[in-house]
């Protein structure tokens, strides 16, 4: 049975949990209806009041809240919109949203707020096993963005040895792994594939370093086998997811030991999974798009977050014995990153499954949506890099066959040397569409 950061609310019952969900639901509604003018005149729009709230299942009488809506709300009554409600005299941090696909949305952490945030984190982290003692090495972004700063919180709270260097300098990095010989490694994805690379090329063997845990958030991708194997291997850890947004919470989900999907803090959170073409809810471990409220969260609540994010969920005890729902799989993909290609439909993830299988590929690709003017037709290209001199007329039919079993589609391939694709600390971008607008 598994070590337990806070055993009695981490394997509490189904049924215990909903009714501390319910009432703490009830608590932020009313507050969110009373001291909010953007949420009563929203929610007045569509009929709903607090007193409507009478079991858990009746959240979705309320309507969800999207990132447009609160970048509208921002610039309409700046700086930092009519959702924010706790006293300023409680305000202690300010959190932008990394601004990828939009103007930044301003979240701030009220005094309560840095607490639950630390302490949640703070559980997840030891889930997959990180112990006081433990060098921490964390490779997420400091500064305004969120994870850097949860993390190391958390890490502090667990008592371990934190070195904050956040997305930046590949040979330090390396450098760390060796002296003082970090433990644990907390960055993107993509960034400790890059790492790993390094390493390789240096000549510095996994089993030569202390590194035994690598937890990787900001990007989905971890859970992909392909990608997990490559980590693990690269690096000589175990692999595991750890999920977060700038609106909810940096650090509030992850994979423990079991490796079995990410945990949700149930307690502080609120996990729905809806259908984005009715509206309704996925029935268990049906994919959709993951919906969050926060239970807690005091400066600027969230209630019902459309996070764009794709995911499943399931409600069954993990082997490690704690009862929050999960998310096997994690992040499946986004919605707003769908490709529609010849009547097909897939996510870039299902393309990283297929490039990270081939040992003759690295890690790297890319997405590119373009327009031939001369026949009328739209044209997907997978860009890929060779890791080794290969014969392309041998290799690219076989990529292009489990491109088309993953996808249902075939689309055109594109192999480029090692290093044609920028590297980057952040999240990677894999979708480039180049069609005329």
């Amino acid at each position: 049975m598994a070590d337990y950061y806070q055993k009695e609310i981490e394997t509490m019952s189904r049924k215990e949990l909903a009714e501390l969900q319910f009432e703490r639901l009830k608590w932020q509604v009313n507050r969110c209806y009373q001291n909010s003018p953007f949420y009563r005149e929203k929610w007045q729009k569509a009929g709903f009041e607090p007193r409507y709230l009478r079991t858990l299942a009746d959240i979705r009488n309320i309507p969800v809240v999207t990132k447009n809506e609160l970048r509208d709300e921002q610039a309409q009554h700046p700086p930092f919109g009519r959702f924010t409600m706790a006293p300023q005299n409680l305000w202690r941090e300010l959190h932008p949203s990394s601004g990828t696909t939009g103007n930044p949305v301003n979240t701030i952490w009220a005094e309560q707020d840095v607490a639950n945030i630390t302490d949640v984190t703070a559980r997840m982290m030891w889930g997959f096993g990180v112990r006081p003692g433990d060098i921490v090495q964390n490779g997420f972004s400091y500064g305004l963005w969120v994870a850097g700063m949860s993390s190391h919180y958390a890490a502090k709270k667990l008592g371990c040895f934190v070195i904050p260097i956040g997305a930046q300098m590949t040979n330090k990095q390396i450098q760390y792994f060796k002296n003082p010989g970090s433990h644990v490694l907390l960055c993107t994805p993509s960034f400790a594939l890059h790492i790993a690379e390094k390493m390789a090329e240096e000549g510095l063997s996994p089993d030569q370093i202390p590194l035994r845990i690598g937890a990787f958030g900001g990007e989905g991708g971890t859970q992909n086998a392909s990608t997990r194997s490559r980590l693990e291997s690269g690096l000589g850890i175990d692999a595991y997811d750890f999920y977060g947004l700038a609106e909810i919470g940096p650090t509030f989900a992850a994979e423990c030991t079991a490796k079995a999907g990410l945990h949700w803090a149930e307690d502080h959170y609120l996990i729905e999974i809806i259908n984005p073409e009715t509206m309704e809810p996925c029935a268990e471990g049906e994919i959709g798009v993951l919906v969050i409220t926060h239970l807690t969260r005091e400066a600027t609540p969230m209630v019902r977050y459309w996070t764009n994010d794709l995911a499943k969920l399931i409600t069954e005890p993990c082997a490690c014995g704690r009862t929050h729902a999960r998310s096997p799989g994690g992040i499946l993909g986004r919605a707003d990153d769908l490709v529609v290609y010849k009547g097909a439909k897939f996510y870039p993830s299902q393309v990283e499954k297929v490039i990270r299988s081939f040992d003759c590929l690295s890690d790297q690709y890319r997405i590119e949506l373009t327009h031939d003017e001369e026949r009328g037709v739209d044209i997907c290209t997978v860009v890929v890099e060779r890791t080794k001199e290969i014969l392309e007329e041998d290799f690219v039919p076989k990529l292009k066959k489990a491109l088309k079993e993953e996808l249902m589609v075939t689309p055109e391939v594109s192999i480029q040397p090692y290093g044609y694709i920028e590297r980057t600390a952040f999240k990677a971008k894999r979708l480039y569409d180049l069609r005329k607008k």
